[in-house]
Parts: structure tokens; sequence; C-alpha cells
């Protein structure tokens, strides 16, 4: 299998050459991953991967919904009840994938999974049906040499920093222990996700809480005590390297309550007693607490609004979230976030990262919002929408009105740890394509647009989520 080395890059020649001088600059840069979803132990254990599926297939939701959508059942790609290790079929899972290889075509994920067979592990085969059982072998043999292993791996794609997405009741064991750990010189950050204490009326609310009381020792069966419960955790995380939080939400509305009110309703749902209404309310009440604490302790926060979470609820109830079937909401920003920027828009040190997958979004709200507010930044294009197309769709929305400084750089969002360099990579070779577009035309020098690719894998990644 070979990759061309200018994939992604301009079909004029003259565009070209100068995408391929601008994508030389960085293509080995180190990688700041200041979003993303893999286990911290991964990298504390150093265990070798279990299997080929168990790396690029089951923990990668693209790849699975998209099989899914040809009617590839769930528990055959190893989710759902009894799709533990022990009693999963690697190698059948990965005949699934090399027999459907086609379906990849023109999406990101192939590009990515082209990378990573080809650069990282060296096949020389495409999948198909006829060669999946030669891949499986081969590839398990490469996972069985201590070059694959998840630290030699680490230091081999260059990453800088790696942040995870935490609970805020996990006691970060991993991240603490690999801090002390002198065998490894990488950052890893634990990221300060409340998402499940928003909910109150749903089954999990409560136990979250009482797992919340239990880390923190304080009692959260108050909404006082809730709050003063997540500010004592947002330390923790502090202290532990963490810069950031996260939260995910289908509105972004931030509408505050007085603390009577939400106190009420804190209580309300404890006792099961808890209208659609009041457990809006207190959504939009605590996103705004979260920008309140963010002011006063210095974490970023970032924000992925406008996403139908579980839509399909015979896999949500079987498989569980985070399966393939949450879809993209129609966003908006500017008024729901009107108390927060009214507020703390303007808040020194204050760091408000906006994402969407409603692409819309990005120049008729994110990119004037950023253009006024310094608290205020264009999230790179996320989930759906990190494409080489949409990425450049992303550029030309928002340059215009914000240019290059009030964006987040590019943001991996990948439980596949093997994809994080094949994701960065193709961020890399869209922008030095569409820097490129404006070099051609005379609207910035090649000198201007070397620096600025340096600083979108570097510096601004740096400030943004102050690393």
């Amino acid at each position: 299998m070979t990759v061309h080395p200018d994939r992604l890059f301009p079909a004029d020649p003259a565009t070209r050459d100068v995408a391929r001088r601008l994508y030389a600059e960085v293509a080995t840069a180190p990688i700041i991953s200041p979003h993303g979803h893999v286990d911290a132990r991964v990298l504390l254990d150093d265990e070798p991967f279990p299997d080929p599926a168990a790396l690029f297939i089951t923990p990668d939701h693209y790849v699975t919904r998209l099989l899914h959508s040809l009617g590839v059942p769930l528990d055959q790609l190893g989710l759902g009840p009894g799709a533990d290790t022990a009693r999963r079929d690697g190698r059948a899972i990965w005949r699934l994938l090399c027999t459907h290889w086609d379906a990849f075509l023109g999406t990101p994920v192939r590009f990515w999974f082209e990378s990573e067979l080809a650069e990282v592990f060296g096949l020389a085969e495409e999948p198909s049906e006829a060669s999946a059982d030669r891949l499986y072998d081969e590839l398990s043999a490469r996972l069985a040499e201590p070059a694959f292993r998840p630290r030699a791996l680490f230091e081999r794609f260059n990453i800088d920093v790696l942040a995870t997405t935490d609970d805020p009741a996990d006691d970060l064991a991993a991240h603490l222990a690999l801090r002390e750990d002198q065998n490894f010189a990488g950052r890893v950050l634990p990221t300060f996700r409340a998402d499940r204490y928003m909910t109150p009326g749903t089954a999990a609310w409560a136990p979250a809480l009482d797992a919340l009381a239990e880390a923190s020792g304080i009692d959260t069966g108050s909404y006082a005590g809730l709050l003063d419960a997540l500010r004592s955790r947002r330390a923790f995380f502090r202290a532990a390297g963490g810069t950031a939080t996260d939260t995910g939400v289908l509105s972004a509305d931030a509408t505050p309550l007085a603390d009577v009110e939400a106190e009420r309703i804190h209580l309300g749902a404890l006792a099961g007693e808890i209208s659609e209404a009041d457990a809006a309310a207190y959504r939009a009440n605590l996103l705004y607490r979260f920008a309140e604490m963010s002011v006063d302790d210095g974490l970023v926060m970032q924000l992925h609004a406008g996403v139908h979470r579980g839509t399909h609820r015979p896999t949500l109830e079987r498989f569980g979230p985070d399966t393939g079937h949450d879809l993209p909401a129609v966003g908006a920003y500017t008024l729901p976030l009107a108390p927060i920027l009214n507020d703390f828009g303007t808040a020194p040190g204050f760091h408000l990262v906006l994402f969407t997958v409603d692409e819309t979004l990005f120049g008729r709200e994110i990119a004037p919002l950023a253009g006024f507010y310094a608290s205020v930044y264009a999230g790179a294009p996320w989930w759906f929408l990190d494409t080489p197309l949409a990425i450049g769709r992303y550029r030309a929305a928002v340059t215009d009105t914000i240019g290059f400084r009030k964006t987040s750089g590019f943001i991996d969002d990948t439980r596949a740890f093997c994809s994080i360099p094949a994701r960065h990579d193709m961020s890399r070779r869209t922008d030095a394509s569409f820097l490129a577009s404006l070099v051609v035309t005379h609207q910035v020098s090649e000198d201007d647009a070397l620096g600025i690719a340096r600083r979108l894998v570097g510096d601004q990644p740096r400030e943004v989520f102050k690393l």
C-alpha cells in the first residue's frame, strides 16, 4: 500500500508547489492534542494492543457507524454486552472492515486508515476480503513488537501534549502516575467534563452525585454542595496538570437562576419530582456557573453544543452512548450565550472555545463572536466536520472575520490512538493548501504563510489552551 505525497494538495501546479513548501515546514512538528478521548491508562500500563480490531475498529465510532449503516450489526464489531476481549473475535471484526473497504472511499476515515497502515505499520497490501487474514496476521505480529507498544508509538508520533476527557469524580490515578514516571517524558493532561451533573431527573444523575460526593468529600445533596464539590474537583484537576474543561449540551442556553430556585430544582430532582422545563433551566444555569468557575480558576472552557445524543433508543439501550447514533442539530450561540458573554466575555484570562457540527454557525455566529470578544475562540471543525473539505470551508468561513489568531488549532477528538498523527497530518495538509491559495492570489506573502502554518500547529493551541 502506498500513499501519494501530494494527497490533499491543490491540482494547480503553482499552488501545489507553494502548498508543498508550507506543509514541509510543519509536517514533522510536534503534535499538540488539547482535546481527545484516549485513556491515560493505555500509556501508563504500556501493554501491547490486543489485536488489530481492538486498535483500529472497535473504539472508533467513525468506523463502526459507517459499517453499521451498511447492515453490519454492532455486536459483530465488538460492541455491546458480551463483547469483552475474551469473547470477541478480532479476526472476524477485521474481516468485516476489509470486506467493506471500498465503502470508505472519499471519506476522511479512508485517509486516516491509509496513513496508519502504510506509514505507521508499513503494510504493502491493500485491505480486501482476500487479503484480510494476511493483513491481520501481519498487524498482529507488529503489535507484539516493543516498537508498537503505546509509549513507543507516543514517542514515534512526536506527541508533545495529549489531553484526555475525564469525569470530575475520576481519581486521575493514571495521570498522576505518568507525571511521576521518570521513564515517560510526554505530557498527558486531564480535561474536566461535568456533563452528567447537568441532567437532573435522569437515572444516572443521583448516582453521579454520590460518586462526586465520595471523590470530593463534600455532600452533594444540595445545589450549593454540588457547586462546592465541582469547584473542589476542578482544583484537583488543575493540580494534576489540567488546563481545560469541556461541556457537551444540545442547547447553549446559559440563563442563570437565583440560588434558591436552583436549590428547589435540585432537591425536587432528588425526590423524583422534576419537570422538563425545570430540568432545562437547571442545565442552563449550570452552564452559566461553569463559565463563572472558569473565570475564577482560569480553566479554559470548551463548549460543544448542538448534538442530539442517543437518537436511536434501541441502540442506546443495548450498546450505550458513543456508538454512532448521535446526530447534528441546528446550532446557535449568540443569543443563548448572552448571559455568559455579557458578564464574562471581556473578563481577563477567560477562554471560551466554541465548537459546532452545524457548519453554517462558523461564519454566521462563531467568527463574529470571536471577532469581538477577547475570550471567544473559534474551535476547529469537529466530529462530522473534521474532513478535508469541511476544514477548507471552515477556513473560508472564518478567516475573513478573524484571521487565524482567534482559532483553536486542530482538535483530533479521537479514541483511536493510532489515528492521531494521521488526523493532524490531514489538517496540516489542508491548511497548507488553504494558505497556498492566499499566497498565489497575493493576499499574503509566502513568508507570512509559513509563519501562520507554524503558528497553527504550535503557539496557537498552546496559547488558547494555556499549555
